[in-house]
């Protein structure tokens, strides 16, 4: 099998049965993971190093904390903070970065004394159409907000509804589909009509006080076993859930520390791959009858969800080191020394950029013989935990206290 491209990530029992139409507009990124919800651009361009002579930075603006990754449409790049018990979101040129509008709404919460170390501030990274762009809030308020004016256009308050905020708030990056947007949040997964705000469904709330104290993970739709379905990752199992009902149509407990299942389900071969903190990595098969596990290691993901390129999965440990799976036996291609205790990846098939929490970006070759790193470019010295984007030759960064955007070319 050669590289995964545009149109064969379908055939493969792929991620997002669009992927060929989105993937044509590379100019933006608009949601969790970018177009495609994989981190997956169709950019043959890429530059085959990495250097501050071919990494320049355009034009950076300071901001409070934000762990939501940048959106990044054709003229506008969206950005959230949390500053004094409110939640913003801001609309910069994305050739200036000047400030187009602003919005705030009241949001502020403390999380667990054993996560305080992380901050607590917003999560959960926005969703755009490109006419609309939803935000989801720590006190688990999700808002829909006009791109243009930053005018609010609805807002559904799941901690008001369903009687709890989440003990992390919404981690959940919502998902857009058609005219609905899915979201894991108000102690269970929730689809929604995008154009008014209304709960169409509620699912999977029957996990207890693990669901209850909110996901970790942010949901994906795949076609699996000729079932076009969406894949939720909860505190504790993995599951198929019907797009029209919301009915379970099959699940699988994932074992975890805290209930830490994380990653975003990666779709391969009619597959799922998933790793967790304190549990393993496994790569299960799914079928009318429910779930069978292909294989699994003793490898632990923690944070970073991974990249596949071909056969073979990139991934960044809880040890912290970056390791090359092979996705055909799980056996481990290599794994590198430490590097940073979080990455946020995008791959264009041939290589990896991936930026760290401690500033550093590095592109990395897609190389299952050893690990090939073609640059490395220190870009803050703030922390950089918010998913980087990247559209078109513009790179995008939200680092602790500031947005940034680069360009890079040979």
């Amino acid at each position: 099998m050669g590289m995964v491209a545009a149109g064969t990530w379908c055939a493969m029992g792929g991620l997002m049965d669009n992927r060929s139409v989105l993937a044509e507009d590379n100019q933006q990124w608009l949601t969790w993971r970018g177009s495609t919800r994989d981190s997956l651009v169709n950019d043959r361009s890429w530059p085959s190093t990495l250097t501050e002579e071919n990494f320049k930075k355009v034009w950076s603006v300071p901001f409070g904390d934000s762990y939501s990754g940048p959106i990044v449409t054709t003229s506008s790049v969206f950005t959230t903070e949390s500053v004094e018990g409110k939640e913003r979101v801001t609309c910069v040129d994305r050739r200036t970065g000047e400030t187009r509008w602003s919005k705030d709404w009241e949001g502020s919460m403390k999380v667990p004394f054993f996560a305080a170390r992380n901050g607590s501030w917003i999560r959960s990274t926005p969703a755009s159409d490109g006419q609309t762009l939803f935000v989801g809030g720590i006190r688990d308020v999700l808002v829909a907000l006009d791109c243009q004016t930053g005018d609010e256009k609805w807002r559904m308050d799941f901690g008001q509804k369903f009687g709890k905020v989440p003990d992390f708030g919404m981690v959940c990056s919502p998902l857009i589909d058609g005219d609905f947007i899915y979201v894991q949040a108000g102690k269970g997964l929730h689809k929604l009509n995008k154009n008014d705000g209304t709960i169409v469904w509620s699912a999977l709330g029957d996990n207890g006080d693990i669901m209850s104290s909110g996901a970790f993970s942010s949901p994906v739709i795949a076609t699996l076993d000729g079932k076009r379905q969406l894949l939720v990752q909860t505190r504790s199992y993995l599951a198929g859930v019907d797009l029209e009902s919301g009915s379970k149509l099959w699940s699988k407990e994932i074992a975890s520390f805290r209930g830490m299942n994380i990653l975003t389900p990666t779709v391969w071969d009619n597959g799922i791959f998933t790793s967790s903190y304190g549990g393993k990595s496994l790569l299960l098969d799914v079928e009318s009858s429910g779930t069978k596990t292909r294989w699994e290691n003793k490898v632990e993901g923690y944070m970073s969800s991974p990249i596949v390129i071909d056969h073979y999965i990139y991934l960044h440990l809880r040890n912290k080191r970056f390791a090359c799976i092979d996705m055909k036996e799980g056996k481990e291609a290599w794994i590198t020394r430490p590097y940073g205790e979080y990455w946020s990846m995008v791959s264009n098939g041939e290589k990896i950029l991936a930026l760290d929490q401690a500033g550093k970006i590095r592109l990395i070759a897609h190389n299952p013989a050893e690990y090939t790193m073609l640059g490395e470019v220190k870009v803050t010295d703030e922390e950089a935990w918010a998913h980087l984007a990247i559209a078109g030759s513009d790179v995008v960064i939200r680092t602790q206290k500031s947005l940034c955007l680069y360009q890079w070319k040979d």
